[in-house]
């Protein structure tokens, strides 16, 4: 029996061994997939301790995706360019690195959510590891511009210059939250944490002006602070992230399996699941 597992710390709300699971029954693989507990110092050994009892690969969450980053021997261009990774494969020639953190959320506004983005404008909120994770993807559907707006506008500077040199047509500018401007957002991302606070990002209402999508990367039962603020503001659609942590989930199983797995269901299941507290 193959084994997998996702490692972080806190770990037991991960919905991600009932994903794998689910994906496993549906294309008829054997495997299992569990949740470790990761400690806050010893990383490495626990990951490294996985793969030597039999373990094929891991999933990694918070606080651990940079640490994973420093473990891998090699690097995804997509991990290269998150500056994290998610998804650690155990191959014959060491610890390989992923994120795929971007294409997840890629394959959710798409495919999921029908939301075009090629030649859009974006609004990404904040500056840190889930944008970071995101921009390479973003930038590969061709938007018309992203404006990375953050509460520090010079982390956002920072990351505009980080991903500068890979963009071609895209128009990138980073700032504070209070200086997004008057100008509407086709589509506006939220990829802080505000809601886990019951907050929102302080960005001027104009900003909701035309937006055909708000997208929280956070989800939950109900909908979002963020979600519920975009709607009063005016746009015409919202949606948590759950989409987004089924996608990512796989194209981890892609990876490691060689099958990519019919995300529609699972995707139901959750949402149910979370409909009815179960």
């Amino acid at each position: 029996m193959e084994r997998y597992a996702v490692i972080g710390n806190p770990i037991a709300h991960s919905k991600s061994p009932r994903i794998h699971a689910a994906f496993a029954e549906q294309t008829g693989q054997v495997m299992t997939y569990e949740a470790v507990l990761g400690p806050e110092e010893g990383f490495a050994d626990t990951v490294r301790a996985f793969a030597a009892s039999g373990g094929r690969g891991m999933n990694v969450t918070v606080p651990f995706k940079l640490q994973a980053y420093d473990l891998a021997d090699q690097l995804s261009e997509r991990a290269q360019a998150a500056g994290a990774v998610n998804t650690l494969s155990f191959r014959a020639d060491g610890i390989h690195g992923d994120n795929t953190d971007g294409v997840g959320l890629i394959r959710d506004l798409q495919d999921n959510l029908g939301c075009a983005l090629q030649g859009s404008r974006v609004l990404l909120l904040g500056a840190g590891g889930a944008s970071r994770g995101v921009m390479l993807p973003l930038l590969a559907t061709r938007p018309d511009s992203i404006t990375i707006a953050n509460r520090t506008a010079s982390r956002a500077d920072e990351l505009v210059e980080r991903f500068r040199p890979l963009c071609e047509a895209t128009v990138l500018r980073g700032c504070g939250f209070d200086a997004v401007g008057d100008e509407g957002f086709d589509v506006i991302i939220n990829a802080t944490s505000a809601s886990l606070s019951s907050e929102v990002p302080p960005i001027p209402p104009q900003a909701y002006s035309g937006c055909q999508l708000a997208y929280d990367m956070m989800y939950g039962a109900r909908p979002t602070p963020f979600m519920l603020e975009a709607s009063d503001r005016g746009a015409a659609r919202t949606a948590d992230g759950l989409g987004m942590l089924v996608e990512q989930a796989a194209e981890s199983f892609d990876i490691w399996r060689g099958i990519r797995p019919k995300t529609g269901p699972v995707l139901a299941m959750l949402r149910t699941q979370l409909a009815t507290g179960r």
